[in-house]
């Protein structure tokens, strides 16, 4: 864990909420929040809670590089949208094949991680509606693209990209893509680090994400009853 008194988020509650303050001012009909776990979650369900919107997950995942996993040359999402850093996969010399076996790869533990989100928050169609894709910050860009691509592609007539917090690069980089982009803070400092804005940072467990969820659905199910 990591804690920084000068971080300007408290932890990912605190950055949803933030947020959620801006996204009350884009006047958003019809909007469904897709969170990106493991991060995004508890950033996505604050949001959500406090705007009263319907919330569902995104699952992308970066391709790690053979040799290198802590390093990406893309991503890819659960219904099979890859989004690759072609610059780097030039440079890599990595071969159709290479990349397709790193894909599949990753695309079993997507699938896993979506059976067990799927026990507590039910799919969410997107078709015609504003999809607003919520990371806890952009440092490469490539999972946000290729999260947005998925929701393009089910048929979202507008797509959103919010963060709390974004590396410059990552901040163009999505900006070409979306319809808009809600990100409160843009750092061109490098080396970039999105745990550097929050003063309480941890990787999220599937736990941790299971309890944010619930409080999703509590929060729902109370909206409804009143």
């Amino acid at each position: 864990m990591i804690w920084h008194e000068s971080a300007p988020y408290r932890d990912r509650r605190d950055a949803g909420g933030g947020l959620a303050l801006i996204l009350a001012q884009e006047q958003i009909v019809g909007g469904v929040f897709f969170a990106i776990p493991r991060g995004g979650v508890p950033v996505a369900v604050e949001a959500a809670t406090r705007l009263g919107f319907p919330l569902d997950v995104v699952v992308p995942r970066k391709l790690p590089i053979p040799g290198n996993t802590e390093a990406g040359f893309g991503a890819v999402t659960e219904d099979g949208v890859i989004v690759l850093n072609e610059p780097l996969v030039e440079e890599l010399g990595l071969t159709q094949h290479q990349i397709e076996h790193q894909a599949e790869a990753v695309k079993a533990e997507i699938r896993r991680r979506l059976l067990l989100y799927r026990a507590r928050l039910p799919a969410v169609s997107c078709r015609g509606k504003t999809a607003i894709v919520v990371d806890d910050g952009l440092a490469s860009g490539y999972t946000m693209l290729a999260a947005m691509a998925s929701l393009r592609k089910r048929g979202a007539d507008r797509v959103v990209a919010a963060a709390p917090v974004a590396s410059s690069h990552a901040w163009e980089l999505v900006r070409a893509e979306a319809d808009a982009v809600v990100a409160p803070i843009v750092s061109s400092h490098y080396p970039f680090a999105v745990a550097s804005f929050y003063g309480h940072w941890h990787d999220l467990t599937d736990r941790e994400v299971f309890t944010e969820l619930e409080r999703y659905g509590k929060a729902r199910e109370g909206r409804e009853e009143t």
